[in-house]
């Protein structure tokens, strides 16, 4: 089992950053991918970046070149670092944890241990 808690959301106007945290109950670092997905109001939920055993990221393409994933597998964390941030970054955001490595981590249909979700507000 995987314990997932996020935090760092927040209400931001278009252009500012957040910086969203996730912690794990184990150590995650050489056995787990690890992802953060988005829900807004009225849409499904969508897979924004995951991030591979070995650092690799992939991220979706309305967050790439403003969204950085990393993980400190040293203190069982995950970070999205959110820059540029648009009214249509609005969403609530989790963390999502998956056993496995390799292209396993791309797959978003794979993650099936989930955080409570922090809420990102961007207003224009």
């Amino acid at each position: 089992q995987v314990q997932l808690v996020e935090s760092g959301g927040g209400s931001v106007q278009a252009g500012g950053s957040l910086r969203l945290s996730c912690v794990s109950s184990r150590y995650t670092g050489s056995s787990f991918c690890m992802a953060w997905f988005r829900q807004a109001p009225g849409k499904e939920r969508e897979i924004v970046a995951s991030i591979n055993t070995d650092g690799t990221g992939r991220y979706a393409d309305s967050v790439a070149g403003r969204f950085t994933i990393s993980r400190d597998n040293a203190k069982n964390t995950l970070f999205l670092q959110m820059n540029n941030l648009k009214a249509e970054d609005t969403a609530m955001y989790y963390c999502a944890a998956a056993a496995g490595s390799g292209y396993l981590c791309y797959a978003p249909s794979k993650y099936n241990y989930w955080g409570q979700g922090t809420q990102v507000t961007v207003s224009s």
